[in-house]
């Protein structure tokens, strides 16, 4: 059976079956491409970046017990567990009650669950403080302690200073306060 398709002259209908498929999968190549991009523009953390540390210096000694806010690549790596944060000019907000919220530092990389997604970026280590991005890769699922995950995030990315006082890790900066245990 022949049927004559309009489009560049006649054509069986296997062949006009097998350019359509091939237009509807370039079609689809193309979506998926926006989608991928479009993704990735939605995964900054809209922080101005702050200029990193350059490089990391050498531990400077405790003043007595486990105090120090001098931290070494040593003290700061690992698993730590959010405990509370604190944006600046508000009251201390603990995690909520279900969600889960780990920071993992190590060779200039940061990870972070934040309750049903996962960020990562770049870090950078120096004497007193860290950098933490400035932009963090995410991923976007609608948690229920979005306004939460939001403050954490807006907190967590630039430059912070460090204190580690045995098994509690203290972020601040002018965003506001992060407090880490193991």
């Amino acid at each position: 059976m022949r049927v004559f398709i309009g489009f560049r002259g006649n054509r069986t209908l296997g062949t006009a079956l097998a350019q359509l498929q091939a237009m509807c999968h370039t079609v689809r190549s193309l979506a998926s491409v926006i989608l991928v991009v479009a993704a990735a523009a939605g995964c900054g953390s809209g922080q101005t970046p702050t200029s990193p540390s350059a490089g990391v210096s050498a531990p400077t000694p405790s003043t007595g017990g486990t105090t120090s806010t001098a931290s070494s690549p040593e003290q700061l790596s690992g698993r730590w567990i959010l405990a509370a944060i604190q944006p600046a000019g508000q009251a201390e907000v603990t995690v909520p009650g279900g969600a889960t919220y780990e920071l993992t530092l190590g060779e200039g990389r940061v990870s972070t669950r934040v309750d049903c997604n996962t960020c990562g970026g770049g870090l950078v280590l120096g004497a007193r403080t860290m950098t933490v991005g400035p932009l963090l890769a995410c991923t976007r699922a609608a948690c229920a302690t979005m306004a939460f995950e939001n403050a954490y995030l807006g907190i967590l990315a630039g430059e912070s200073d460090t204190r580690v006082d045995g098994d509690t890790l203290t972020l601040t900066s002018t965003r506001g306060a992060l407090r880490f245990r193991r």
